[in-house]
């Protein structure tokens, strides 16, 4: 793997932890740790000793604070069509990615940072956490996929006031409307939550997992039958290994050796 300027990344067992690192900025994102985060994921994809992601930011002020402003005086209606569409690629990295992906927010996640919150399997955030998309008060909307990803994990109506507005949504509402899916009280419980949630998920099948995110994605896809796909995905899951011993370890009532295959 390249040099890494804006991440720091360390591996944990099977778990890879990466820290958006701009803490002058607020943990930003600009288009280099955008494609810093691409990189990564793409190493992810291919990489069998890594089952599982953790995304956080740097210090206790901010998971991420949105894009980098000052990389947008130079936009206009061409070139900006790019800069979403790029943006949209690499969450999709994320979003569609076979390994379990969880958001530690630990501070403001605005902008492209609630995006990218969004764009996870999962999120878990400090109480005093902080969301929204306020790109209206700049004249833009979200453009990293945030009008899609809200409206799934909030409905309709929320979606449309909180990105109407820009208003900033706390930690507590958020979890109420299910933007979170668990709230820790402190910086320091927020790690140690994120890595139990997912040392639990990493204890299942991989395969059954890796199905599980496709199939929960294909509910917001026009273009597929998400009841063939999960057909399948049930047919994938029956002819591996795992399953065999799934159903062992059930009649012999012991915990199952998954070996994800």
């Amino acid at each position: 793997m390249k040099k890494l300027q804006n991440l720091d990344i360390r591996q944990k067992e099977n778990i890879l932890i990466i820290t958006i690192n701009r803490p002058e900025k607020r943990n930003a994102l600009d288009l280099a740790t955008l494609k810093e985060i691409k990189q990564v994921m793409q190493d992810v994809y291919a990489n069998p000793t890594v089952r599982g992601i953790i995304i956080t930011g740097a210090g206790d002020k901010a998971f991420i604070a949105g894009a980098d402003i000052s990389e947008f005086m130079e936009m206009n209606e061409v070139n900006s069509r790019k800069f979403a569409e790029n943006g949209q690629e690499i969450f999709a990295l994320l979003e569609n990615s076979p390994k379990p992906v969880i958001a530690a927010v630990n501070g403001f996640a605005l902008g492209g940072g609630c995006e990218l919150a969004m764009a996870c399997h999962l999120r878990i955030a400090i109480e005093t956490a902080k969301f929204g998309q306020p790109e209206v008060n700049l004249g833009i909307i979200p453009g990293y996929g945030g009008t899609q990803r809200m409206t799934q994990l909030v409905g309709k109506s929320k979606a449309m006031e909180w990105m109407m507005t820009g208003d900033m949504i706390l930690a507590q509402e958020a979890h109420q409307y299910g933007l979170v899916n668990h709230l820790v009280a402190t910086q320091e419980e927020l790690l140690p939550k994120a890595e139990e949630l997912l040392t639990k998920i990493l204890s299942k099948a991989p395969v059954a997992i890796e199905m599980v995110i496709e199939c929960v994605n294909a509910v917001f896809n026009k273009d597929e039958n998400g009841y063939q796909t999960e057909a399948n995905a049930f047919s994938i899951c029956c002819k591996t290994e795992d399953f065999k011993e799934g159903t062992r370890a059930f009649l012999e009532k012991r915990p199952a050796n998954f070996q994800g295959r």
